[in-house]
């Protein structure tokens, strides 16, 4: 009975994994409104049925398909931060490293301006922050134990940290010079957090 049950569970895995690996790549290229459930169930190889089972509809999908993408992001500025030794030069890092995913096609399209339309604001700004917030708390405490800004509460300057970050991202996915756009921002951005450092 058991292995009866893992079976089981294991076919729900990997059918919902195909239908994330289909979705994401058409919501990336067409957009939300512009795929089908039929376009996303064929190119996964599953039934329709299928798709709703693992999910209520097309925007619990998408839903699914948005937090593995920020994930994954969230998941590479990690990396890059554990391979800098200096706090500070960490938090430079992970601020250059977001702006260079929003000139993602897929993190654009998917994250910064799809995302807000169909999961509504509200929703879409708590993803951001849960996934955000523990990354950006800790490259703060990180500076704060090395000395290299002043001890102060870190849950409140996070948050002002996200909404700059997540803004200049939508700046860059929006701008007609994305290359441009990422330099401003990335002054913009610097010089927010200068004041910050201990000299």
């Amino acid at each position: 009975m058991r292995v009866n049950r893992r079976t089981q569970r294991e076919r729900s895995d990997t059918t919902r994994s195909a239908l994330l690996a289909a979705a994401r790549p058409l919501f990336a290229e067409h957009g939300f409104a512009a795929v089908g459930t039929e376009a996303i169930v064929r190119a996964a190889g599953v039934t329709r049925g299928a798709l709703y089972h693992q999910f209520a509809d097309k925007t619990e999908l998408f839903a699914a398909v948005h937090e593995q993408v920020e994930q994954e992001l969230i998941g590479r500025i990690g990396l890059l931060l554990a391979d800098v030794a200096d706090p500070w030069e960490g938090m430079l890092a992970g601020v250059d490293a977001w702006l260079e995913a929003a000139s993602d096609h897929e993190v654009q399209r998917i994250a910064l301006i799809e995302a807000p339309a169909v999961l509504g604001w509200e929703r879409w700004r708590a993803s951001g922050q849960a996934n955000g917030i523990g990354i950006v708390e800790a490259a703060l405490h990180g500076a704060i134990a090395a000395g290299r800004i002043a001890e102060q509460p870190v849950r409140p300057l996070a948050h002002v940290l996200i909404g700059a970050l997540d803004e200049a991202a939508l700046y860059v996915a929006r701008a007609e010079d994305q290359d441009t756009a990422r330099a401003e921002m990335r002054s913009a951005l610097h010089a927010l957090v200068a004041p910050l450092e201990l000299r």
